[in-house]
């Protein structure tokens, strides 16, 4: 078992996701550093703040900089963080007279949160693509199977019948939600963190805001009414996201599971995983790891809202808190949607065992469309108290519960010929329409 199961070799393909790791990676975290301080002295040196020569010079040195992380270990170790080490190093590499401009008025902070939001614009393009794929491969398979009758389970329990077309429409709404939550949150995220040693831009005095502005332009990122050092409602929402991404397509590795049981045996999907002694099992590998991948990121849903606990202009502890939480989160988002579009490709259904399960106990699955027809012919409390007492009397010596229906009502006077019960019967009476308008919704 590894400390960081995203990046073990072994666990890395069932959790962890490539693509986006780059983006938290050491190396990434530099070079988006290295693309602050170049911004920053090339804004600067327009707006007459450093040197005019001092910005280009500044910039092209860093064009050509390479800084291995193992080289700035021992001063984050120190400092707590990898700026000071960074621009130290940085400054001796360029040299006077440019290199006492790096970095001018501008603090460790600023450089860290802008390098991670500009990190985060290529995360959020991956997960929007992801996002926008499965929900269009939800979408087709809900139509393509809103008329195969299956049984609706409610706590566990098969409750009345349903479309299995609805059941993954289920699936698809919340994630096409989580997508319209992702354009509303990106102007809040997407945002140039400036704000000096205090987050009040003191060092530029009246320049201060203008270079600000200028700044956001040239990174391409929002620029905030005022630095947001301490207000990390942004990036908790974004963990917030996260984890419903995460819970949203656990939901569907956990349905999988259960339908996908050897005695249920209704839908499969993915290749099963082996075991070492049991040859017959096919194990639901990519659908359990959906479910550890959602209870992993709720888990760390929780510790991303211990962030927003800043005290004063920065908080080391609560700010250390996020670059523990938020990479893995992501990481699991970005896994999770892979495995579930997988999945989703690869659905196998068997419609018999569907059909099978509503039959189960007699045919109780139609006891509520068995209570709304004899409503029709007394009130309602009278119709769903002589269903009750079927279904207990089914449960106890077997046999259909329409019989046992249709004998209480010929007790009372109401032949069954007359209530003509049997037409409520079929899985999808008046069910594959409605189905198919609700998984169009």
């Amino acid at each position: 078992m590894a400390v960081a199961a995203f990046e073990s070799p072994l666990l890395a393909g069932l959790y962890g996701d490539a693509e986006i790791a780059a983006q938290f990676g050491a190396e990434a975290e530099i070079a988006a550093m290295l693309r602050f301080e170049a911004a920053l002295a090339r804004v600067e040196a327009r707006l007459g703040v450093i040197p005019a020569a001092a910005g280009p010079a500044i910039a092209q040195a860093l064009e050509g900089i390479e800084i291995a992380a193992a080289d700035l270990g021992a001063a984050t170790e120190a400092a707590g963080i990898p700026v000071p080490g960074l621009v130290k190093a940085l400054r001796a590499r360029i040299g006077p007279p440019h290199g006492d401009f790096l970095h001018w008025g501008a603090t460790s902070q600023d450089a860290m949160d802008t390098g991670l939001v500009l990190r985060l614009r290529p995360v959020l393009e991956i997960l929007d693509a992801r996002l926008a794929a499965l929900v269009a491969a939800l979408g087709a398979a809900a139509r393509r199977h809103a008329g195969l009758p299956m049984a609706g389970r409610t706590r566990s329990q098969i409750a009345t019948p349903t479309s299995f077309g609805l059941r993954i429409a289920g699936w698809m709404a919340p994630l096409s939600r989580c997508r319209e939550r992702l354009g509303e949150l990106r102007p809040r995220l997407l945002l140039l963190q400036f704000g000096g040693a205090s987050g009040n831009l003191a060092a530029l005095g009246e320049r201060g805001i203008p270079v600000m502005e200028a700044l956001a332009a040239e990174l391409g990122l929002g620029c905030p009414a005022k630095p947001w050092h301490v207000e990390r409602d942004g990036l908790v929402e974004f963990a917030n996201w996260l984890a419903m991404v995460s819970g949203l397509t656990g939901r569907i590795g956990a349905d999988l599971v259960l339908l996908g049981r050897s005695e249920i045996a209704e839908a499969a999907a993915g290749a099963g995983g082996g075991s070492s002694t049991m040859p017959q099992k096919a194990n639901p590998v990519l659908a359990e790891t959906l479910v550890t991948l959602a209870r992993f990121s709720a888990a760390q849903a929780g510790l991303a809202q211990q962030a927003l606990l800043q005290t004063e202009e920065r908080d080391g502890a609560a700010w250390a808190v996020e670059w523990l939480c938020l990479p893995p989160m992501a990481v699991a988002a970005g896994a999770g949607l892979r495995h579930a579009a997988a999945l989703i490709s690869d659905l196998r259904l068997d419609p018999a065992r569907m059909a099978a399960a509503i039959e189960l106990n007699g045919g109780g699955a139609y006891a509520e469309a068995l209570a709304f027809g004899l409503a029709r012919h007394m009130p309602l409390k009278d119709a769903q108290e002589i269903v009750k007492a079927a279904a207990a009397a089914q449960a106890a010596t077997g046999g259909r519960l329409i019989d046992r229906v249709n004998a209480a009502c010929e007790a009372r006077g109401l032949p069954a010929q007359r209530l003509d019960l049997e037409s409520l019967l079929a899985p999808g009476r008046n069910l594959i329409g409605r189905a198919v308008r609700l998984t169009r919704a």
